[in-house]
């Protein structure tokens, strides 16, 4: 592989019981660790979300109740699971958008202290769109000339998206072959908080990405509107978002 690491990398894929970053929860997770010298740990579990499967989130897995019955809960397995991501940075597809931000948010359910400040995060699919947009399966197709079987299995999605990167790095001379290089190509935005609702401006400022007030300050948002914050802490946000939030509150206090 032509990415150079200086550190391991994760490569990992969640199946879970919706798209609700707040609420849903895992239901099936799969990574591979590749380390700098080329080798790699690859590890799938099952877990019990502790909430029912809804029929369509089946339909896209086929993972049901039943199937996770008498598997453990994320809780169970958090601790084991923050140590195998500590020091690592962290590859996904889609991942920026909604595998991290809910794997964050189940981080900090669990109670458990989960540091991704010193990550780099690798989007494939950004980098697939800004060359080539399409699909997971369209991508795997086009770029390693296989078709994608077992797709929306964690595990077959995981190999796939660490083999296109593999396919893209081989393809375009001209993408960039190390971490750093790649998490920023591979980067939509400059996000604050793992889900984007806040964004750097070129200035390093964090801005409000969505809502009445995208594009303005937080920083003067907050300020001015007083009671913005209490709806932010009240409202359907990961946890992830309000804590930025708050970070940014404390500086003006």
């Amino acid at each position: 592989m032509r990415l150079k690491l200086t550190r391991p990398i994760v490569f990992f894929d969640l199946e879970t019981t919706g798209t609700n970053i707040t609420h849903d929860r895992i239901v099936e997770i799969s990574l591979i660790k590749v380390m700098p010298d080329g080798s790699e740990i690859e590890k799938t579990r099952r877990l019990n979300p502790e909430m029912p499967i809804p029929a369509e989130a089946t339909a896209v897995h086929h993972i049901t109740d039943a199937d996770v019955a008498n598997e453990p809960t994320f809780k169970q397995v958090a601790a084991s699971l923050a140590e195998i991501l500590k020091g690592c940075d962290i590859a996904g597809f889609n991942s920026n958008r909604f595998d991290i931000p809910l794997l964050d948010q189940e981080f900090q359910r669990a109670g458990v202290a989960f540091d991704i400040s010193n990550a780099r995060f690798i989007d494939v699919q950004t980098i697939y769109h800004k060359k080539e947009p399409r699909t997971l399966v369209a991508a795997y197709r086009y770029y390693c000339n296989r078709e994608l079987e077992d797709a929306h299995s964690a595990n077959a999605d995981t190999r796939a998206t660490l083999e296109v990167l593999k396919a893209q790095l081989e393809r375009y001379d001209d993408l960039p072959d190390t971490v750093d290089a790649l998490s920023e190509f591979a980067s939509a935005n400059r996000n604050v908080d793992l889900a984007g609702r806040l964004v750097y401006d070129d200035q390093h400022r964090e801005v409000i990405n969505f809502g009445k007030y995208k594009g303005k300050l937080a920083e003067e948002v907050l300020r001015k509107d007083l009671g913005y914050y209490g709806w932010i802490l009240g409202g359907d946000f990961p946890q992830n978002t309000k804590n930025a939030f708050t970070r940014i509150r404390m500086r003006i206090k």
